[in-house]
């Protein structure tokens, strides 16, 4: 019977590190490590190989040896777990490969992709030679214009020439703060290494992580979604060629997290700065509404929350966009609205192959259908908000990260990189439940308290 394993194949003697029954009670989790890392990696391969995007190619290179290594450290410790044993020290832990990535993945080929951009080739229509993807120059543009026009956005129809889809700027007037450390100290080499739009959003998306950490009172991170909202090849991809989508679901998650701890006005206010920088993300509004309206249990429905939420909400928003508004409103309506929408002078490139993508394109049926479908997801959601309002964080974040991701996919004109967004919040799901669980069992609690 030794002999017959032993000359079993190699493909049957890798499947077994999935089926084959372990010694100790790790191999469940260690079983989705190794799933995990493996299609993280058939992810990075191809994408070093054959990207059309510069910056891409680099990160696929770096990605494939973190995947790899991360792939490699779960195996070994899965085979350690089928023979009774358990590593000590680092090498022990199901971290390890979180660290490999973070490094490898993420801060590496940041690193060596802000010095490639110093080239100066980022505004060619050459993707094969672009460090930066085009998100990052435009929001750098945009607090140009921001500090010396007083809007982010330009007359597209007064440019002198035809317009591009570049001359577009389709964020909110908050987008524009991230760039304004390369508007006001940037002109040299190390100025604009060191302001590169990335670097600010990878320090705003680190801050929300803390500081949603703090407010949840700092509980135990599980591994897996650790793995869904930072080790994932999405979030990896984007904290390296881009980053804005990063610092936006982050401070979504503190929006969520304020509202959670009953800080009704200040978790308005944040929500105002992520809606006024990328209007995506504005459903999740309607959701953290029910949360702070319902959150007090059975004390009944908290009203004069919901209104505070509200005010802070709405004010912040205003005063947010009016100025700017107020200064151009035609180009606002072109570059916030009608060309997200395809409705602009120039049409939107964003055409992913997600369903609402596919279906819109067999036609003018396929067109209605898609939004059909996008109109019935939001009816879904509505009665779901209604027949099981969040009562806590981790149900908030579970359905905005449901109802986002039925928009990512069933809206016509999309991307796929927007998937980060219900994969992180599904990972901050994951932790918040940790946090929001009670610390003993009802059971324990009880016995507790009669001892």
């Amino acid at each position: 019977m030794e002999t017959e394993v032993g000359q079993a194949p190699a493909w049957r003697r890798a499947a077994r590190l999935f089926t084959a029954p372990a010694r100790t009670g790790e191999a469940a989790p260690l079983r989705w490590d190794l799933g995990f890392y493996l299609v993280c990696l058939a992810f990075a391969l191809p994408t070093a190989l054959v990207s059309e995007f510069y910056g891409y190619r680099v990160w696929g290179n770096f990605a494939t040896a973190a995947y790899g290594l991360g792939a490699a450290h779960s195996g070994y410790l899965l085979l350690s777990a089928r023979r009774g044993r358990t590593p000590r020290g680092v090498f022990g832990s199901r971290w390890c490969g979180i660290a490999a990535v973070a490094l490898l993945g993420m801060i590496f080929p940041l690193v060596l992709l802000v010095i490639r951009r110093l080239t100066g080739v980022d505004w060619l229509i050459t993707p094969v030679s672009w460090a930066a993807q085009p998100e990052v120059w435009v929001i750098e543009r945009s607090a140009d214009l921001l500090l010396h026009h007083g809007t982010p956005y330009v007359d597209v129809t007064a440019l002198g020439r035809a317009p591009e889809v570049n001359d577009y700027t389709p964020y909110g007037p908050v987008m524009a703060v991230f760039g304004l450390p390369r508007a006001l100290f940037g002109g040299t080499p190390p100025a604009n290494a060191l302001t590169d739009a990335r670097w600010m959003f990878a320090l705003a998306a680190c801050a929300c992580v803390l500081g949603t950490l703090k407010l949840l009172k700092w509980p135990r991170v599980p591994v897996g979604a650790a793995q869904l909202a930072l080790a994932c090849p999405l979030t990896a991809l984007t904290w390296a060629v881009a980053g804005p989508d990063l610092a936006i679901v982050g401070l979504l998650v503190v929006s969520c997290a304020l509202a959670a701890t009953g800080r009704i006005a200040w978790s308005g206010l944040v929500l105002a700065l992520v809606v006024s920088a990328k209007l995506i993300v504005a459903p999740a509004a309607a959701v953290l509404a029910v949360l702070v309206l319902v959150r007090r249990g059975g004390r009944g429905l908290d009203w004069p929350a919901l209104g505070r939420f509200a005010a802070a909400l709405v004010a912040t928003t205003a005063a947010l966009h009016l100025p700017v508004y107020l200064v151009d409103p035609a180009a606002f309506v072109e570059h916030v609205f009608r060309f997200p929408l395809g409705m602009g002078v120039v049409r939107s490139p964003a055409a992913s192959p997600l369903p609402g993508h596919l279906i819109a394109e067999t036609g003018p049926v396929g067109q209605v259908a898609a939004f059909v479908l996008v109109g019935a997801a939001a009816v879904a959601m509505i009665v779901w908000l209604v027949r099981r309002p969040p009562a806590n964080g981790s149900a908030a974040l579970l359905r905005i990260a449901v109802g986002l991701g039925a928009l990512i996919l069933l809206t016509p004109a999309t991307r796929y990189g927007y998937l980060v967004y219900p994969l992180v919040l599904l990972g901050a799901h994951l932790a918040f439940r940790v946090a929001e669980a009670p610390t003993a069992p009802p059971a324990q609690q009880s016995s507790t308290t009669s001892s």
